[in-house]
């Protein structure tokens, strides 16, 4: 385990330098931050002294924000706090820090002039900074510690940069992350340049905020006027600085007034150098949800009420003139719904047309004579799109935001013409939703490699104008915020398949230190693949039933080692990890610890508790089962346990700062409720009985009859399963049990069932001793149970046929009972052609290592015969052990198609049979891509004709770009009702 610990260490400084050289230029390897002197190192906290940060009156607001922020992190860091100075040369220290945008800073000038500070790199660049230890700048200077940008947000983004290097995290006030005490401070020698960012407009759309933001911000921030306003907006600003972003598309719910209805909110923007939009169903910096009044202004209807409409944008672009803007364009209806007015889509697409064209004209009017110049975006969402689709006409300065499907899949991205406009292209991307089919607001559960690669997607194919994150209420989305905007800012760095889990473990680093972060980034990275299996929030299995009987899980309790409660037991496991980690955790960082791991963490455990334990109940309640009233019990506990760490999160944590933010049922959906377990009546004709793995009838109940039998096992796959032993009466039961044969082995040989809470039923593994197991096809032995006065005996078979030459050399996939598994990425064999291929991407889908169709943008065959000699190809051996007619499943995530030129199309066929060709794409809002989102996969099938025993390929033929293999199973007759990826069956 320590070494574990060690070298999880050592990977952590790695990440940390190859992020830190990512950042910096060739010219001098950059600057760091360290608490010893080196030679050459500038002391900007020494001995008790801070140095003085000099800035230009005449410089932007921006920059005197970030210098103040600055002198705080430096007291947060070493106790001592800088003093801020406006001056000139004169009136420098020996060892100042400047701090100062090209063009706008005296003193940034004048070291540009002398050669003194070398700014070519950054000079007229979009939003980039260069910080750099300079000797002797001046007559009166010994050395100086400079920042520079090329404008005040690359010069903010500079100083912050500085920050995070000295160990302050963007989320020192959001998530209560303090940075480690040091005595010093001291920045090496060398220069750092960044920028310009890889996308624009890189920001967050606050939605959803009636749970959470929007409550908290009256109790706690704005209490004046109960809403939230510019003491919220200032807190978020300068989390987006620190974070590199620039653009806020602000709160919009009804809970919430407009963000131009307190004038301090646009000031506030305009002080932090953020730019200030609006959603996609807000044109022209309009909130229509709470400022378009229908009784006194009419129908929000171009169509009818053209006057009022224009006349209500045209007050929008006058007053905000002088801010800086990007400006939604279109029309929507009122809040998310569709235009009112249109007959059809093509007269919809003809008026939209004429709305656009008339609001540039206003944008000309009071923005500026060149309307091309004002950033402007039109975004695809919903019905949008297929108006779109139809033919509209749209401007090609005008960036085209192309939407997610809510649940972070993006639709489509730009083709090779679209990528050609002026405006570009960009994204709105979710990580948090309020809709069918149903909402994620609680937790942070999107997969950041889904994040990863849906985002680096739109990179490649140039949709880097514009990045916006719906963020919901801020938190608990913390990690999904900055891994978004971390590639946003620098794509670059991001190119890897692992990329994602390398952020995860730096960003935690960053928070905890390396050392914790070796245990912390584990943790984490599993409650994402648990999440992106199934979210926390969609396991009540329906949006809108209360949670009874009616709608219980699709996870299976008496197959493939109880697959629900392999998922409780890895939830469980990281509750006791994360709940240790609390009790070793510094004092500096238990409310952190708090907010960023143990809530959702524990959080998502207990919901998984509360279906999984209830389902439990009412499927023993049907076996005759004792322990269904515990299951009862422990969902109940799950429950009132969420309320507890909600409690606490509100009312305790942080001494009570963030009270409202956590609701642990946002808009009261019934996945929220208190478990509604129904009567349980068992009947008690026997005082116990068993259940063995598998042996159940299609509703769940027990197999009737004496022939009890386990399934067969074999050498590969799974390697053990179970007996349920359990109280069916109130009395006590002292069982034993005997086996015929050696090679049979279990865990446990004797035991007494009691009717206490826990110990009304036991579980009991069986397994083989190979060395022992008769070498042939099948052998039989026999369990017996006895206790009470009954027995009961359980058939078990074992396959060990090693006498067949071929098998005992084979390597590869094998049949199990009936079926074969298999993941993706483990493939036999692949082959490239026409510069197309499958690529692995390590950590993405359910099973963790996936396979990409690439490059993205391809000419595809349209002819299937020539696809076995042109297209490539990723092969799987399998080995059948019966004559049966294999249907094959593959899963694949559940993306759109790229552009408009593919579908989602790749090719199957086992040995030498014809290719069966299959398109998983969706359309719309269908019932199939419904249950595609909230299972994260799309599932085709293909059957094939009966095969011989023996060895066989699979073959996967890649034609569409963008499909993404995740994993594949073969049913050969035997394959059981699963909703998690089943084990691997491999020799």
């Amino acid at each position: 385990m320590k070494r574990q610990i060690a070298l999880a260490v050592i990977l952590i400084y790695a990440l940390a330098g190859n992020r830190l050289q990512a950042q910096n230029t060739q010219n001098g390897g950059g600057v760091t931050v360290t608490a010893e002197a080196v030679p050459g190192s500038f002391p900007l906290v020494q001995a008790g002294q801070a140095a003085p940060i000099f800035i230009d009156a005449k410089d932007a607001e921006v920059v005197r924000i970030a210098a103040e922020a600055l002198s705080e992190d430096m007291k947060m860091v070493t106790g001592f706090k800088a003093e801020i100075r406006k001056g000139g040369q004169k009136q420098l220290s020996n060892i100042p820090v400047i701090i100062g945008t090209i063009g706008q800073s005296e003193l940034i000038n004048q070291l540009v002039e002398k050669k003194a500070l070398q700014v070519q790199e950054i000079t007229g660049k979009w939003e980039s900074y260069s910080v750099a230890v300079v000797e002797k700048p001046f007559a009166n200077v010994a050395k100086a510690l400079v920042v520079a940008g090329s404008d005040p947000r690359g010069t903010a983004f500079g100083v912050f940069e500085l920050s995070r290097r000295m160990g302050v995290s963007p989320w020192y006030w959001w998530a209560d992350a303090k940075p480690a005490h040091k005595e010093n401070l001291f920045v090496t020698a060398g220069t750092l340049v960044q920028g310009p960012p890889s996308v624009k407009y890189r920001g967050i759309f606050l939605n959803d905020e009636d749970w959470g933001l929007q409550p908290w911000a009256a109790q706690n921030m704005d209490k004046d006027i109960k809403d939230i306003g510019p003491n919220t907006y200032a807190r978020i600003f300068e989390l987006l600085l620190r974070l590199k972003a620039n653009l806020i598309w602000p709160a919009m719910h009804p809970s919430t007034k407009a963000f131009f209805h307190y004038p301090g909110n646009p000031e506030t923007a305009d002080d932090y150098a953020i730019l200030v939009g609006t959603s996609h169903a807000e044109p022209m910096l309009r909130n229509n949800v709470d400022e378009w009044n229908e009784k006194t202004m009419g129908s929000f209807d171009y169509f009818s009420n053209q006057k009022a409409v224009q006349a209500y944008w045209e007050h929008r672009v006058r007053e905000a003139q002088n801010l800086e803007a990007i400006y939604t364009m279109g029309m929507r209806g009122v809040h998310d719904s569709g235009m009112k007015g249109a007959k059809n889509t093509a007269e919809a697409a003809t008026m939209l047309e004429k709305i656009i064209s008339h609001q540039r004209d206003l944008l000309k009017k009071h923005v500026s004579k060149n309307v091309t110049a004002v950033p402007q975006v039109f975004t695809a969402y919903k019905e949008v799109l297929e108006i779109y689709d139809h033919g509209l006409k749209l401007p090609e300065d005008i960036t085209l935001v192309w939407p997610d499907d809510n649940f972070g899949y993006i639709h489509r991205l730009s083709n090779p013409q679209e990528q050609m406009r002026a405006g570009g292209s960009g994204v709105y991307y979710h990580a948090s939703y309020w809709g069918r089919p149903h909402d994620y607001l609680w937790l942070s559960s999107t997969h950041p490699s889904l994040i990863r690669e849906e985002m680096m997607k739109a990179y490649h194919l140039k949709s880097n104008q514009l990045w916006v994150l719906n963020v919901g209420d801020i938190k608990p989305l913390e990690h999904n915020i900055d891994l978004f905007l971390d590639m946003a800012y620098d794509a670059k760095a991001f190119q890897n398949g692992n990329s994602a889990e390398q952020h995860l473990q730096q960003w935690v680093s960053e928070v905890f230190g390396e050392e914790k972060a070796a245990i912390i980034s584990p943790v984490l990275w599993e409650y994402y693949q648990l999440a992106f299996e199934r979210k926390p929030e969609f396991m009540g299995w329906s949006r809108t039933e209360p949670t009874t009987q009616t709608n219980y899980t699709a996870y299976n309790h008496f197959y493939y080692g109880d697959e629900a409660q392999k998922r409780l037991d890895r939830y469980e496991a990281l509750e006791k990890q994360v709940k240790i980690l609390r009790g070793q955790m510094d004092a500096k960082d238990a409310d952190a610890f708090y907010q960023l791991v143990y809530y959702p963490v524990v959080g998502a455990s207990l919901m998984n508790k509360k279906f999984l334990y209830r389902d439990k109940s009412h499927l023993y309640a049907q076996q005759n089962r004792a322990s269904a009233s515990d299951y009862a019990q422990l969902a109940k506990q799950a429950y009132d346990e969420i309320a507890v760490e909600t409690n606490y999160y509100n009312h305790q944590l942080a001494n009570g700062k963030w009270e409202g933010m956590m609701s642990m049922k946002p808009r009261d959906l019934p996945a929220y409720q208190e478990p509604l377990i129904p009567e349980i009546k068992i009947g008690t004709s026997s005082k116990w009985g068993i259940a063995p793995e598998g042996f159940v009838t299609a509703d769940s109940s027990l197999v009737a009859g004496p022939s009890l039998q386990l399934p067969t096992f074999q050498p590969w796959g799974s390697q053990s399963y179970f007996v349920d032993l359990f109280l069916s009466g109130n009395e006590p039961v002292s069982w034993k049990v005997t086996t015929s044969d050696k090679w049979i082995k279990l865990t446990t040989q004797k035991g007494k069932l009691n009717s206490g809470l826990g110990e009304k039923q036991q579980r009991i593994w069986v397994s083989i001793d190979w060395g022992k197991a008769p070498k042939k096809p099948e052998s039989t032995g026999y369990i017996t149970f006895k206790g009470a006065g009954q027995k009961f005996r359980v058939a078990v078979k074992a396959a060990n046929p090693e006498e067949f030459a071929e098998l005992a050399f084979y390597k590869g996939f094998m049949e199990n009972n009936g079926h074969v598994s298999i993941f993706a990425g483990n493939f036999s064999r692949k082959t490239e052609r026409q510069a197309k291929g499958w690529e692995l991407v390590e950590g993405l889908g359910h099973s963790g290592k996936s396979l990409m169709a690439l490059p993205l943008q391809v000419s595809v065959l349209t002819e299937p015969k020539s696809l076995k000699e042109q297209a490539p190809v990723v092969e799987y051996d399998f080995y059948s052990l019966s004559e049966a007619a294999p249907t094959v499943s593959v899963f694949t995530l559940p993306t759109h198609p790229v552009t408009t030129g593919y579908s989602m199309r790749y090719g199957v066929s086992i040995d030498d049979s014809p290719v069966e060709v299959v398109d998983f794409k969706t359309v719309g809002r269908s019932e199939e891509w419904k249950v595609n989102v909230l299972e994260n996969r799309a599932k085709r099938q293909v059957k094939f004709a009966p095969l011989n025993k023996g060895k066989h390929t699979l073959k996967i033929y890649l034609l569409d770009p963008g499909v993404v293999l995740d994993y594949i199973t073969i049913d050969l007759g035997g394959l059981k009702r699963a909703y998690s990826i089943i084990p691997e069956t491999v020799k």
